[in-house]
């Protein structure tokens, strides 16, 4: 005696197709939305698309300095160094645009919904003074 019917293995089929087709459309809304916030801040869309160097043109865009990425590369640690530098790149990002520091809170903690609130509202990217 199996563990799951015919009617139960269609529901976990279905399930799982549902949720992998909610997670696939999530994902490229939000690969739209960076597209949108790199054309913005007046970088080529297509590098929100190419690992690592998404991350490179996102540090020149908030005023950090690009090869700030490559300490993912330090064994044990990079990780979470450039964890932080992201968090600091998101709320940097959101004050680019004109957004207050609550915005750049919701930035480091919701990044999807307020990255589209950010590429698709009416806000206008300024260059950051100095870089880090």
């Amino acid at each position: 005696m199996s563990s799951l019917d015919s009617g139960g293995m269609a529901a976990l089929i279905t399930f799982l197709s549902t949720y992998f087709f909610i997670i696939l459309a999530a994902l490229v809304l939000q690969i739209v939305a960076n597209w949108k916030i790199y054309t913005k801040a007046g970088k080529p869309g297509w590098a929100s698309i190419i690992p690592i160097y998404n991350q490179y043109v996102l540090f020149e865009i908030v005023g950090l300095k690009g090869w700030y990425v490559f300490l993912m590369f330090i064994p044990f640690v990079g990780a979470f160094i450039v964890a932080i530098f992201n968090y600091i790149a998101y709320y940097k990002l959101a004050l680019c645009f004109g957004k207050d520091a609550g915005f750049g809170v919701g930035m480091i903690f919701l990044p999807f919904i307020f990255g589209l609130i950010l590429a698709f509202g009416d806000s206008k990217y300024t260059k950051p003074e100095t870089a880090n």
